[in-house]
């Protein structure tokens, strides 16, 4: 991951958001990006004219959580929504805490959680959206429409499925790559490799076919190329090629092999109208998987 890259991440304040920022560090992210932490209060009639946006762009140098507050407060437009500042300032502080050279901004929002957080990836060109499995505005995760699976489904860029669990920092971390042979497999792929990860870290290549196809020569020489690509990277490789449903397959063979995350590439299929299927691979595993789901979108 040589470029720099942008990050969204959407944050309303509950445990799995804490947990979405927390997972971060054992995410293979670079020492450098840029990130915004948004924060949407969900409303259900039109805002006013105004609608109110803070943008703080936050130095670990110069201010602590308590400099940013002050600043903020001293607008009296913003008096009456100081617990949404001091949720964003705490997140920030612990963001930069985990990486302290990211260049890191809050925005609040009014409106729809999901339909804000899409819009804002689009105009800030988010490279990757980080999300929590569900929130304090979301009653079910499984619930269709959801917040999480409605930007899992409709964003333009990578997204990032976080289901909270007590990780022990700088420990190595088990990934998971669905693929199917197509380029989008093979971006996620590409992914991982160019990441950060702890030394240690192991992945595993899971294939699902139909019965009626066979492990052709094309698909093991994919399947040996996506290994050569991560083992350049220093990781670990294993890999499994069996028949049945991909989306079955792949979430039982992550929990069976206890995977921290699945990375999954977008295909051609997965689209704003066609991924509103429950047969979507990307959106049923997001919606059933027992841990953190990154949906890659090559832009």
């Amino acid at each position: 991951m040589n470029e720099r890259i942008k990050i969204l991440i959407a944050y309303d304040g509950s445990t799995c958001a804490a947990d979405a920022i927390h997972d971060l560090p054992r995410a293979g992210m670079p020492r450098e990006a840029d990130a915004l932490i948004v924060h949407v209060t969900e409303t259900w009639l039109l805002p006013p004219p105004t609608t109110y946006r803070i943008v703080e762009e936050v130095s670990i140098t110069s201010n602590s959580v308590g400099a940013l507050l002050a600043r903020h407060l001293e607008e009296p437009q913003i008096k009456a929504d100081n617990k949404y500042l001091e949720m964003l300032a705490k997140a920030c502080a612990r963001l930069i805490e985990f990486f302290p050279d990211w260049s890191v901004e809050t925005l609040s929002l009014q409106g729809s959680p999901a339909r804000e957080v899409i819009r804002q990836s689009k105009e800030w060109n988010a490279d990757l959206i980080v999300v929590c499995s569900h929130g304090l505005t979301a009653k079910k995760w499984l619930t269709l429409g959801s917040i999480s699976q409605k930007i899992v489904n409709e964003a333009e860029c990578s997204v990032r499925v976080v289901r909270g669990e007590a990780w022990k920092q700088g420990s190595p971390s088990r990934l998971l790559i669905g693929l199917d042979g197509t380029s989008a497999a093979r971006a996620a792929v590409e992914v991982v490799a160019g990441r950060m990860w702890i030394m240690g870290s192991e992945v595993r290549l899971v294939v699902a076919r139909e019965k009626s196809q066979k492990n052709s020569e094309w698909l093991l020489n994919y399947v040996e190329d996506a290994r050569k690509t991560l083992e350049r990277a220093e990781l670990s490789v294993t890999e499994s090629i069996e028949e049945g449903d991909p989306k079955e397959i792949i979430v039982a063979a992550a929990e069976e092999w206890g995977a921290d995350c699945i990375f999954l590439g977008a295909n051609d299929s997965d689209n704003f109208y066609e991924n509103r299927l429950l047969g979507s691979i990307s959106t049923a595993v997001v919606a059933r998987a027992h841990c953190t789901v990154e949906i890659v979108r090559k832009k």
